[in-house]
């Protein structure tokens, strides 16, 4: 995970703001997340779109737009059911900008999950976060690409655990990160269980198994 914010370029400004009426008010939407917009959430702006019309990269039909989202906080923080909730509302990949006020100090971070279009709703990894950063701290420009599937696997790029591999498409990165999650909470079981195991020869069962799933997780990285 690399903390850094990205200097969206100013022909792919949008900054509408969005009741976020519209995400909670849906029937599919649970009370609890219809609660937790009201509470956690003071603004959401649609800031920014990312298109072949707005900085001259080709989508594609699983990449056809990015959109970046830009959500002011009532209070430390937004959950991720609340993202989740505006990520399958919306039929394009996005990025988004979580924004608070802390102490005094503004404070922004960057999070999102890999999102796959399909036929029915789209499909989200775990989301992946930057960490807290000054809400004036420079922004690095866009990483180099020429379409807009490649744009959006570099700029999720830092936010992830693994690094996406030459020519790798978005499916197969977020496919290679919902295994090295499933992977490092099977690690994490093992290594719990070692602790507690009092029988010598099950320790060395649950040691042996642990590295092979010690090694299955550098693979994926």
């Amino acid at each position: 995970m690399t903390d850094l914010l990205y200097q969206w370029p100013a022909a792919a400004k949008f900054g509408s703001r969005v009741p976020k009426g519209k995400f909670y008010e849906r029937s599919t939407v649970a009370t609890a997340v219809r609660e937790k917009f009201v509470s956690e959430v003071h603004r959401i702006t649609w800031a920014y779109k990312l298109a072949e019309a707005t900085i001259n990269l080709p989508g594609s039909t699983t990449v056809p737009e990015v959109q970046v989202f830009q959500i002011d906080t009532n209070g430390s923080d937004v959950s991720e059911s609340v993202l989740t909730a505006i990520d399958k509302a919306i039929q394009y990949p996005i990025i988004f900008e979580v924004t608070r006020t802390l102490d005094g100090a503004r404070q922004v971070r960057t999070v999102a999950a890999h999102k796959q279009l399909g036929s029915g709703a789209p499909k989200l990894s775990a989301y992946y976060t930057t960490g807290w950063q000054p809400a004036d701290a420079d922004r690095q420009p866009l990483p180099t690409a020429v379409t807009l599937p490649a744009l959006y696997t570099a700029l999720l790029e830092p936010l992830t655990p693994i690094a996406a591999r030459p020519g790798e498409q978005v499916s197969e990165v977020a496919a290679r990160l919902n295994l090295a999650r499933k992977l490092e909470r099977e690690i994490a079981a093992l290594e719990r269980k070692l602790r507690t195991e009092p029988q010598l020869n099950r320790k060395i069962e649950l040691r042996r198994t642990l590295k092979t799933k010690q090694a299955q997780l550098k693979q994926q990285r």
